[in-house]
């Protein structure tokens, strides 16, 4: 009897001819996720009843056999998932609760299936049960969404690609063949329901990207295996490649193995897209053995504000006194560590040396004795060809981490070393930052110490463009930000509105009020989080880097209180016994009744930081006050177009 309600419960297989069926349903029974068995394989998803995803045509073409065609069944098994996950570096909750059912198929050609459905979304992935070495041509997913589905688009130009895009809004039916995106997507169906594709798991294995089709279909694309890849002599030949061979596979493999999670967000409301937790429990888990080195924490960064300081005796530039007053600035300031981004080494591809200008070994002892870390930028061609030899020496002179610039390839080899850089970085107890990267995709839950990922349209964006707008930085929390945390590089002092902002290289700024970019350090998730803005100016802004650095990098738990996807955000994270809260907008002017009683009953202090009387005609005015609140106040929110908001609430 127990065995049957399991089966009933979980799994239900029903034949008609030769097909099955089976089912599987989310613990608290709002999601159901359908598999058919067939002369191929195809799953749907319904949340609450309403059909988010249907029928998805799912197999794996490889050397000696295509996985999904005419499969046959030889057993099913179920399993509830119940357990409490601990992350080491927390970037919404430093407790995760892993409630799932699971269903795997089992196949006769030595394959299997894996489905969960969880709370929150559904994921499958492929397991490889035999012992034989393969190529894997393709990958099937095609994926098909109700009539009326738009989509927020990263859209791509080709998959040689740094991963930072738009997210535009488009409905399926206006993509074809020829619109192809990266991951994360969101799909929003046209009963309201949220869709968030994205993978996790991926190792030894190219990253996926999606095309459009007929109709409302997407289908799965992947690079090709490098070949050959040669320098583009006619673009900066130390970081530009030409893919000049590739084979017709995408992906040799060894024997047994999981290959990624295929992982579907799925909810009624914009909250699931900011609380979900899915890329991070599907993922790895940590390998590092005694991982407590690992120190999450802001960073003050030179290349934004092109090393501008002013008001000093020497010429700032590339040079040692001015990574020290930069050292000076973070030491006052409790800022844990700087980074010495490009033009420290003595060239971009001789860097076992350093600039003749810039003492790097002084520098770092001298940061230690001010309780400051350093971090060196690096290219990845050169680090790749030379890892261990690198990391030992930057090691040696004491930096304690590096950030990798430049990948922009999603192909196998890249996938591979990505993790043989980070395993390599682990053994040394040194942090990574990857740029010019493609999103995270679970790495960092294996590795911890891979502290952050770009693939985001970021704030160093001002430099060359107007395009970092409001609404794009109230977009990216509901997507870019599911796959896991994104080094956008908040801080800017500089601040304008869109009648007077203009473009400079050397002395950017934002588009935006001051508190619209206070508020990011709430609201985006960065263990490493960056002070982009010039020290010089940053201490004229005293009573703003003040309140920033009070502000945490990673979080006990996470409240998603209001918003919506492109619009507005309302985000409240607990670290230890304080509360923050954060509020952004786009262009619209808001006003909201933040209601308090999330915060366990007592009196509280709540210093707050909002848009000034005038910031809607001068975007760096702002208001500073401290209030007494309970945890039965409301308190009144008021932002400026492009504005934000933002509190730290510690019990009195």
């Amino acid at each position: 009897m127990k065995n049957l309600l399991l089966l009933t419960f979980f799994a239900l297989a029903v034949c008609a001819l030769h097909a099955r069926e089976y089912k599987v349903v989310s613990p608290d029974k709002l999601i159901e996720l359908t598999v058919k068995i067939d002369d191929e394989i195809s799953w749907s998803a319904t949340y609450n009843g309403k059909t988010a995803v249907e029928n998805a045509v799912i197999g794996m073409q490889m050397t000696s056999r295509n996985l999904g065609e005419s499969a046959r069944v030889s057993r099913t098994s179920t399993r509830v998932i119940n357990q409490v996950v601990e992350p080491v570096v927390p970037h919404k909750f430093s407790k995760i609760h892993e409630q799932a059912n699971e269903l795997t198929i089992r196949f006769r050609d030595n394959f299997n299936l894996i489905f969960r459905a969880y709370n929150d979304g559904v994921a499958y992935r492929f397991v490889d049960t035999g012992k034989y070495d393969t190529e894997v041509y393709h990958e099937r997913m095609d994926l098909n969404f109700p009539t009326g589905t738009i989509s927020y688009f990263p859209e791509e130009e080709s998959m040689y690609s740094h991963n930072e895009r738009f997210f535009l809004k488009k409905d399926l039916l206006e993509l074809d063949e020829n619109d192809f995106c990266s991951m994360p997507v969101l799909f929003k169906t046209n009963k309201g329901i949220n869709v968030l594709f994205n993978e996790t798991a991926v190792h030894d294995y190219p990253r996926m990207f999606m095309k459009g089709g007929e109709g409302t279909l997407m289908q799965t694309q992947f690079p090709k295996y490098v070949l050959e890849a040669v320098a583009n002599v006619n673009d900066s030949p130390d970081r530009n490649e030409i893919i000049t061979k590739e084979a017709d596979y995408i992906a040799k493999v060894e024997g047994r193995r999981d290959y990624p999670w295929r992982v579907f967000i799925i909810g009624n409301s914009d909250a699931v897209l900011v609380e979900s937790k899915l890329n991070f429990l599907l993922a790895e888990p940590n390998v590092i053995e005694n991982p407590q080195w690992i120190k999450p924490g802001k960073v003050a960064w030179d290349w934004y504000n092109a090393n501008n300081i002013y008001g000093v005796d020497f010429e700032s530039g590339l040079n040692t006194e001015t990574y020290k007053y930069y050292i000076d600035f973070a030491s006052e300031n409790g800022i844990e560590y700087v980074i010495l981004d490009e033009g420290w080494t003595k060239s971009t591809t001789e860097i076992l040396d350093y600039n003749p200008d810039i003492d790097v070994p002084w520098l770092i002892e001298y940061a230690n004795s001010k309780n400051v870390d350093i971090i060196l930028w690096v290219l990845w061609k050169p680090l790749d060809e030379n890892t261990v030899e690198i990391l030992e020496l930057y090691k040696k002179w004491g930096s304690v981490g590096i950030k990798v610039d430049f990948m922009q390839r999603s192909d196998q080899y890249m996938v591979n070393s990505y993790e043989r850089i980070a395993k390599e970085a682990a053994r040394l107890e040194m942090l990574v930052n990857y740029h010019g990267s493609f999103p995270p995709a679970g790495l960092h839950r294996k590795y911890p110490n891979l502290i952050n990922y770009e693939a985001v349209k970021g704030s160093e964006n001002n430099k060359w463009s107007d395009e970092i707008t409001p609404p794009h930085n109230v977009t990216i929390p509901y997507t870019r930000m599911a796959a896991g945390p994104m080094d956008y590089t908040p801080g800017a002092m500089i601040n304008a509105r869109a009648a007077n902002f203009h473009i400079s290289h050397e002395r950017p700024m934002s588009l935006g009020t001051r508190c619209h970019q206070v508020a990011m350090y709430v609201i985006y998730e960065a263990p490493m989080q960056m002070m982009c803005e010039s020290p010089s100016t940053y201490r004229r802004e005293q009573e703003t880097v003040d309140f920033i650095t009070q502000i945490p990098t990673v979080w006990d738990e996470t409240i998603f209180i209001d918003g919506k996807v492109g619009e507005y955000i309302v985000l409240a994270r607990r670290y230890k016994d304080k509360w923050y809260v954060g509020a952004m907008t786009d262009w619209s002017a808001r006003d909201f009744e933040l209601d308090l009683s999330f915060l366990p009953a007592d009196d509280y202090t709540m210093e707050v930081m909002s848009d000034g009387v005038n910031a809607h005609r001068y975007a760096p005015d702002y208001k500073y006050e401290i209030n007494d609140v309970s945890s039965s106040s409301k308190v009144n929110i008021s932002m400026a177009p492009g504005g934000g908001w933002a509190a730290i609430i510690s019990v009195k």
